[in-house]
């Protein structure tokens, strides 16, 4: 019976000292500063976007990308452009011939039969359909831009929040156990 006591005696103190060790606590003096968000900050990015091209994200700070939004747009509008000249010439001098009032010895269109004529009718017109599209889409994707950028530059990415793997060498065993350690420091 005493041997009984004995033991549960010292496995009491054995277990005491061993979940002191275990529950200790350090503490970090870090100094937080409270940032305020806008909420409204990507919203309003994208409405400066959409009024002016390359106007969000000078109100994001992202001046560099403002000569990409303005070559796009121009390279789109004057693929347009030169199509839409092009294909309204090849219209008119389709329209001439059927009238009967074209001249053979033009030097582009005089060697030209009527079904190159239709086919270069076609061609411009789907580039010109083409670039107004793409023209379009990086308008579009200026709005995105300067919105996605604002949300982002609102996202934490401080050292007070951190994942990192974690080694701990088990007691009875001697085998490490490893895991993963979510830190959040206020």
């Amino acid at each position: 019976m005493k041997k009984y006591i004995l033991f549960i005696v010292l496995s009491f103190f054995t277990l005491n000292s061993y979940a002191q060790n275990e529950l200790s606590l350090k503490v970090k003096d870090t100094t937080t500063v409270p940032t305020s968000i806008n909420p409204l900050s990507p919203a309003k990015a994208g409405f400066y976007s959409a009024i002016l091209p390359g106007l969000g994200q000078a109100y994001n700070k992202k001046y560099w990308k403002i000569p990409v939004i303005y070559v796009g747009l121009g390279a789109g509008i004057y693929f347009y452009t030169w199509n839409n000249k092009k294909y309204h010439d090849f219209r008119n001098e389709y329209k001439r011939r059927l009238d009967g009032t074209s001249d053979p010895n033009h030097p582009i269109y005089g060697g030209l039969d009527d079904s190159r004529l239709i086919s270069g009718q076609k061609f411009h017109q789907k580039n010109r359909d083409l670039s107004a599209l793409i023209t379009a889409a990086i308008y579009i994707l200026n709005i995105v831009d300067a919105n996605v950028d604002a949300h982002l530059m609102q996202f934490n990415v401080n050292d007070n929040l951190s994942i990192t793997p974690e080694f701990n060498q088990n007691e009875i065993d001697y085998r490490y156990n490893t895991g993963v350690k979510l830190t959040l420091n206020f």
